[in-house]
C-alpha cells in the first residue's frame, strides 16, 4: 500500500501547476492533502474529477481560503471523522481521521506558530489534544498512522540552518519537545528510523531561491504506531516533485 501526504499550498493553484498529473502517475492508495484552502464546490468539475476518484472526504476551514485538509482512498473506509471534536481547532479544518481494517490514519495540518510566535501556544495545545486521543486509541489496541504537515523540525538534521532558526517557530525547543513526547507514547518517526543520517527536506520558502539551493526544512512526517514498524517497506520524500512549496512524501507499507 502507498500512502501519500502532501501540503499543496492551495489545491486550486496546485492543480493549475499539474499536481494531478503526478498523483495519477503514482496512484497512491490513500492520498492526504493539507492546506487545500478551498471547498470542493469551488473546484471545476474537471478539477474535482482529476482528484477525487473514490471516497473523497473534504474538511475545509470555516474561514474562506484558509487551511483545510482532504483525504482520498481507492477503497472504502470503515468510517471518517472530521476534526478532533474540539471546536477551537476544528473550525480551521486541520484533521481527518479515517479508519480502515486494522489501522487508522490521521491527515494532519498542524498549526503554524507564526513569525511573531503568537500562535505557538495554540499549536502546542493542538499537539496535546491530539496525543490524548492517540493515547486512548493505543490503549484500545488500535494501530495509528499520523501523517501530514507537522510544522516542526524535530532535530538539527531536519533543516538546513538550525542555528539561525533556533528562535523561529518550527524549531523552538518547546515545539520539538512534542515530537519527543509522541515518540515516548508509542510512535516512531519511520523516515528517520530508516534513514538516520540522510539530510532531506520537504518544504522550502519561495524566497532566496531556497529550493534551487536546497535550503529547506523537513516538516512533513509519518509517525506510526510501533506495532506497524515491521510492515514498512520504505518512506520516500519526493523532493524532485514541484507544484507546491512542499513536496509529497509516501509511505510504502504492507497492510494486507
Amino acid at each position: 500500500m502507498r500512502i501519500t501526504t502532501w501540503n499543496v499550498n492551495g489545491v486550486r493553484a496546485a492543480l493549475k501547476n499539474g499536481v494531478d498529473n503526478w498523483i495519477k502517475s503514482t496512484e497512491p492508495d490513500v492520498l492526504c492533502l493539507q492546506e487545500i484552502r478551498a471547498r470542493p464546490d469551488q473546484l471545476t468539475a474537471a478539477q474535482k474529477e482529476s482528484l477525487e476518484g473514490n471516497n473523497p472526504v473534504w474538511n475545509p476551514a470555516e474561514r474562506p481560503g484558509y487551511s483545510g485538509v482532504a483525504t482520498f482512498s481507492h477503497f472504502p473506509p470503515l468510517e471518517n471523522q472530521k476534526g478532533l471534536g474540539i471546536p477551537r481547532f476544528d473550525v480551521e479544518g486541520r484533521t481527518i481521521q479515517t479508519l480502515f481494517p486494522g489501522f487508522r490514519i490521521f491527515n494532519l495540518y498542524v498549526p503554524n506558530g507564526k513569525r511573531d510566535l503568537s500562535r505557538v501556544e495554540y499549536k502546542l495545545g493542538f499537539y496535546q489534544e491530539l496525543l490524548e486521543i492517540c493515547d486512548g486509541l493505543h490503549q484500545n489496541g488500535e494501530k495509528v498512522i499520523l501523517c501530514g504537515d507537522f510544522n516542526t523540525c524535530h532535530q538539527p538534521i531536519d533543516l538546513a540552518n538550525p542555528d539561525a532558526n533556533s528562535s523561529s517557530t518550527g524549531f523552538l525547543p518547546e515545539e520539538r519537545a512534542w515530537i519527543d513526547i509522541y515518540l515516548e507514547h508509542g510512535f516512531r518517526d519511520i523516515y528517520r528510523d530508516l534513514y538516520p543520517d540522510r539530510e532531506q527536506y520537504t518544504w522550502w520558502t519561495y524566497r532566496f531561491q531556497a529550493r534551487q539551493r536546497n535550503i529547506g526544512w523537513r516538516l512533513d512526517y509519518f509517525l506510526i504506531s510501533e506495532g506497524l514498524v515491521e510492515q514498512v517497506e520504505d518512506v520516500i520524500i519526493h523532493d524532485d516533485v514541484l507544484g507546491s512549496d512542499h513536496c509529497p512524501v509516501s509511505l510504502l507499507i504492507d497492510l494486507k
